[in-house]
């Protein structure tokens, strides 16, 4: 399949859309953010709900999966592709980059406003192991942490608590208090949360860090460099126009469309089942 003659003729019809993908909902915390600033681009999410968690699979898996969901996006006619997730950016951002026309970016841990907003100069990280241990994290810390101690905490179980949209009980706190209080042992001042799904745990992470402690993600960073790309590119949907939604899972829709009516903060949104 010719993607790149795929994605010519795609721009020459001034399609609007902007893709999100994630192993779940967690990514809407970015498209979220892409929303509040640019209000007029059509949006679509694709969670592969039937895959998730990706946080512990084999690189290729994940790998595998963005490829396919690549190309179901491209198909429903995209101009832009945000991988919304840590983990598959870490494991297959260079490789859908260099497959595909489509402009992709992706998300990562950040650090470098973390080392902008640390006062003591002890950063902490929550993330998948497969984030944490990727060479793109040890990258961003050589960049933009010299200088600083930067502390990681992988945390199993978090990305299922966000999945299931129940979250506000003491089995949650109990589990990110644990891998919190790791970090604030170590003295961190400022905690980065490297998983697309934690800022939803945001609230309570907040409370049991204290505030003292700055906790930081990167969705708001991702947002301005989307709007950066489609202005470079010339993709930019007319200012005028008001911009919609449309979602789908490779999961069960009746289990994730309650989460994502949750998140999204849409009660009527309508998800609908796509198996890539």
């Amino acid at each position: 399949m010719d993607y790149g003659l795929i994605y010519e003729v795609l721009s020459m019809t001034s399609l609007r859309t902007i893709g999100f993908f994630d192993s779940g909902v967690g990514g809407l915390s970015v498209m979220k953010e892409v929303r509040r600033l640019l209000p007029a681009e059509d949006l679509v999410y694709f969670a592969d709900s039937a895959h998730c968690p990706y946080g512990s699979r084999p690189v290729e898996i994940i790998r595998g999966r963005a490829y396919a969901i690549c190309d179901f996006l491209i198909g429903h006619g995209v101009k832009l592709i945000v991988i919304a997730s840590n983990t598959t950016s870490v494991a297959a951002l260079d490789a859908v980059r260099e497959k595909y026309s489509v402009p992709v970016i992706g998300v990562e841990p950040a650090v470098k406003p973390a080392a902008a907003a640390t006062v003591n100069g002890k950063i902490g990280v929550i993330a998948t192991g497969v984030t944490l241990a990727g060479e793109r994290f040890d990258s961003l810390v050589k960049r933009f942490g010299e200088g600083l101690e930067v502390f990681t905490q992988p945390c199993p179980g978090l990305v299922e608590i966000v999945e299931s949209g129940r979250w506000d009980n003491e089995e949650t706190e109990k589990l990110v208090g644990g891998y919190l209080n790791k970090l604030l042992d170590r003295g961190v001042d400022t905690v980065i949360l490297g998983c697309t799904h934690y800022p939803f745990l945001r609230p309570v992470i907040e409370k049991l860090a204290g505030r003292g402690i700055k906790v930081i993600d990167g969705g708001e960073g991702i947002a301005r460099q989307v709007a950066r790309v489609l202005d470079n590119e010339c993709l930019a949907a007319d200012a005028k126009s008001a911009g919609g939604e449309s979602f789908f899972t490779s999961g069960d829709p009746e289990l994730v469309a309650p989460v994502l009516r949750l998140l999204w903060g849409k009660p009527d949104l309508q998800v609908k089942k796509k198996e890539v």
